[in-house]
């Protein structure tokens, strides 16, 4: 089956990864922009980046067939430097027409910090002046609902937002109810100690069904898997799931989602 990997970091991953995905059925992935695992020393860091992602990366996926989309912000574990955060956004405003991105992200929060959310707010701001789709990280662990929720404040304080074209990724069992019913897209992520099995995953989809509900492997420098999505396919044939259901989720969904973007181009197979 032909699925779609909606935030995956291949940055930190290797051309076998590819190779592995592409044979295992991956036809595109989005690449939202996130923390190096330590903090880049200054503007040229992030600029470089800022290539790599919509320079580099499509060429490799390329080679395999793979189609490669990306997304643009400042990651909440480097916003505490709000001027630095401010430069960046500046620099990251000159990108935002590159013919594979798709939006702003990943923005959002992680300790929940004062400077965290002016930042955000910022991000925010720049997505709704030039009508972008916007992917939200949400914060691990103890900090998961709480965050959210700030997320979800800030964006309803905000007329312009249009729920349909946000995503807000790394739901769970605590928070997808309220992503979803306050209309939003909702990112599922299979990552093995942050954030939920392929398990936890088919569960989340059988209690809330399938529609504006996406599932991502989010793999990047740490323990994590480039084939958690058909891994998640697996899981959910296991369970009876029809194929209609599966396809669903992991190819329709996205490219109903990323279809929202002017800089989508993505012919399906007939």
């Amino acid at each position: 089956m032909q699925y779609f990997d909606p935030h995956i970091h291949m940055a930190s991953r290797t051309t076998d990864d590819l190779q592995a995905m592409a044979l295992a059925g991956c036809v595109g992935v989005s690449e939202p922009a996130f923390w190096a695992g330590f903090d880049r020393s200054g503007l040229d860091s992030f600029r470089d980046y800022f290539r790599q992602l919509t320079e580099w990366e499509p060429k490799r996926a390329a080679q395999f067939g793979i189609r490669h989309y990306c997304w643009l912000g400042m990651n909440a574990k480097e916003a505490e430097n709000l001027d630095l955060s401010r430069q960046v956004i500046a620099t990251m405003k000159g990108f935002l027409d590159r013919p594979n991105v798709l939006g702003v992200g990943e923005i959002g929060l992680n300790k929940c910090t004062p400077n965290e959310v002016a930042t955000l707010a910022e991000l925010i701001d720049v997505a709704l002046q030039g009508e972008e789709q916007m992917l939200f990280h949400t914060p691990h662990l103890e900090e998961k609902y709480r965050g959210t929720r700030m997320i979800l404040d800030l964006l309803h304080a905000d007329a312009r937002t249009d729920r349909s074209r946000v995503c807000i990724d790394h739901c769970e069992e605590q928070t997808i109810r309220v992503v979803l019913d306050e209309g939003y897209w909702a990112g599922i992520t299979l990552y093995p100690t942050t954030k939920g099995t392929p398990e936890r995953a088919v569960d989340l989809v059988e209690q809330f069904g399938v529609d504006r509900i996406m599932v991502n492997s989010s793999a990047d420098w740490g323990p994590s898997d480039p084939l958690a999505v058909p891994k998640f396919i697996f899981q959910m044939r296991r369970r009876g799931q029809t194929e209609a259901n599966i396809r669903r989720v992991v190819y329709e969904n996205p490219l109903t989602f990323f279809n929202q973007s002017r800089n989508f181009q993505f012919k399906p197979a007939e």
